[in-house]
Formats: structure tokens, sequence, C-alpha cells
């Protein structure tokens, strides 16, 4: 009888495909005529003009910063300590004298303090009219300087952000009243010759004796216009509000 099998008892006899196992799929490698596979080469003369390309993008590079290097070392950066603006307090004082009704104290520190501002204010906002003056202390902190006839003690303390008294501290031959915040914040408050004069700032307290001085020695060469001068060393008490 003859030999009778079954499709699927057929087994597959083709062979396999070359580079890979029998009956798997096909792996990387040669293609079919057994040779690896070609890589691009790029020309020599191509490889050339792409180098000559990034070498005179370099060379540009470094001419431009040899050019403009000379220009840079030729302008060093200023030496100066900032700019300060030109303000002449006792011009802007002896101006607001006659609204003011005194003669607003103009304090000579020479070149170590330097004012960037100095006006009279009407008082508009606070209901109390006063001069102010801003200085810039040698060692970059601020002192603002404020003088009015008419404090009172709403005011004060709105000048002083509300700082407790801490103690006084003697300046120009005058017991000033010290208040600090606690926070850096300090002032330094004298009623002398019928006004108040207030400093403020978070500038050490040696800053603020030199400033506070110098407050003294104008106020002595300048009593206020209008009211009479209180026999010399005698302080009113900052917490009292001056007599208009």
């Amino acid at each position: 009888m003859g030999d009778y099998r079954g499709v699927s008892e057929l087994q597959d006899t083709s062979p396999a495909a070359p580079g890979s196992p029998a009956g798997g799929a096909p792996t990387a490698g040669p293609d079919a005529s057994g040779q690896p596979p070609v890589r691009p080469v790029i020309a020599a003369a191509a490889a050339k003009r792409a180098n000559a390309s990034v070498m005179g993008m370099i060379i540009a590079l470094v001419v431009s910063i040899a050019a403009f290097l000379p220009i840079v070392l030729m302008n060093p950066s200023p030496k100066t300590d900032g700019y300060h603006p030109n303000i002449n307090v006792s011009a802007v004082a002896q101006n607001a004298a006659d609204v003011a009704g005194f003669t607003p104290v103009a304090a000579d520190t020479g070149d170590t303090f330097h004012p960037n501002y100095a006006r009279w204010e009407s008082g508009a906002g606070s209901g109390v009219p006063a001069w102010e003056v801003g200085y810039l202390t040698p060692k970059e902190s601020f002192i603002g300087l404020v003088q009015t006839r008419q404090a009172n003690p709403t005011w004060l303390l709105q000048q002083t952000k509300n700082a407790p008294v801490t103690g006084t501290r003697n300046a120009g031959g005058r017991d000033w009243e010290l208040r600090d915040t606690g926070t850096g914040e300090k002032s330094m408050v004298l009623a002398e010759r019928g006004t108040t004069v207030i400093l403020s700032g978070s500038a050490t307290l040696e800053e603020f004796s030199t400033l506070a001085a110098a407050v003294v020695k104008s106020l002595e060469s300048n009593p206020p216009a209008g009211a009479p001068a209180s026999t010399p060393g005698a302080t009113v008490s900052p917490s009292a509000s001056p007599s208009p």
C-alpha cells in the first residue's frame, strides 16, 4: 500500500535564509549577496570645505574679540561712590524760612554725608508742616531729618514708627531721646528752641551722633524766626508738643 500522510504532517524542507536560524526571522547582517552594508563616504573635497568653514568662523570670532578688547581695557569701570545729586541744603532752607516760620536746620557735614533731597512739606496729609532732608551716610545707610514747630504725640509716633523710648544719647552737647524699633530702624528726637527735630533711619548710632551734632550747631547758629531763644543748654521734652 502507498504511504499516505496528512497535510499537517508535511514539514517545511525549504532552506533557511543565510545568517538566520532555521525557520526564524532574518537578523541584521550582510545582505543577500553576503557583502557588508555600504557606508556613505564624504568626498575629500567636501570634507575639506566643511573644515574650512568651521575654521573661518573660529578665526572671525577671534578677530572680533581682539578688535573690541582694547576698547574695553581703555574704558575701565568708574571707581566712584555712585551718583550724588547736587543739593544745596542751605539755599533751600533759606527759601523755606518765610513759610516755615523758623530757620530750617542745614547741617554742615562736609563731604561725609550726602543730601539726596531737601524740601518743605506743607503737611496736607499729616496736618503737620515740616522741613525734611535726606542724608546718605558714609557707610551707605540713610538718615532722614524732619523739623517742625507743630509736633504732636500722634505725629511723633508716626515719624518714629511707634518705636518705644529706649534711653538718651548725647550729641552736640544735647541729650537726644533715643527710640529703637528693634529691627534696625531707630530715631533720635530733640525739642529745641521752639522746634522738634527727628533723625530716623537704619544707620549706626555713631553716624546718628555725627549728624545730630551738626544739627545742634545749625540750631544754635540759626535760632527760629519769631520765637524767643531759650536759655542755652535747655532741653524741652520731645514728648511734649511745642507751642506754635
